[in-house]
């Protein structure tokens, strides 16, 4: 019951026939591991480009992904649209999830201080099971895609309480 970041493009390329996934590459487990180096054309000159954005066993903050949950695996994506100036209240995921800003700029933190800031393109994956939040601090809304591998009738964000 594995799940991989690649699964929502895989399954697209799966359904036209056009490309197949591409190989792992040497950096596959550095956290931080963008790849578009490793941007390839996988049908012979047809122009579709598969490429691998973030690929990791840890989290953004170099945390050991937990193991898949037992039970009937659900994916959800979401798109998420954070207006400017705007604070996400902390909350954590008790399942692994990844993003995609596709829009904007978002600086994801910790309340011990650790934060990452995303440009439109970046992904990454979340943490697990740690508190955390996104804050919009620019003047423009900021959209994330997001995908969640849970399992039916488990939630994929819950509120958590930070002193800050």
């Amino acid at each position: 019951m594995r799940f991989t970041l690649v699964f929502a493009c895989a399954c697209l390329a799966a359904v036209s026939g056009c490309v197949q996934a591409p190989e792992p590459s040497s950096a596959a487990d550095h956290p931080h591991a963008h790849a578009h180096a490793h941007a390839h054309d996988h049908n012979h000159g047809s122009g579709v480009l598969v490429e691998e954005l973030v690929r990791s066993t840890q989290s953004w903050n170099g945390a050991t992904l937990p193991a898949y949950p037992e039970g009937q695996p659900e994916v959800v994506v979401l798109r998420v649209t954070v207006p400017p100036h705007t604070s996400l209240p902390w909350h954590e995921h008790p399942v692994i999830n990844a993003g995609v800003l596709t829009k904007g700029t978002l600086l994801v933190m910790t309340p011990d201080g650790s934060t990452k800031r995303l440009h439109a393109g970046d992904a990454l994956i979340e943490l697990v099971d740690q508190p955390h939040r996104g804050v919009n601090d620019s003047d423009e809304p900021a959209e994330v895609f997001v995908v969640y591998a849970g399992t039916t009738g488990e939630p994929i964000t819950v509120p958590t309480d930070v002193e800050r």
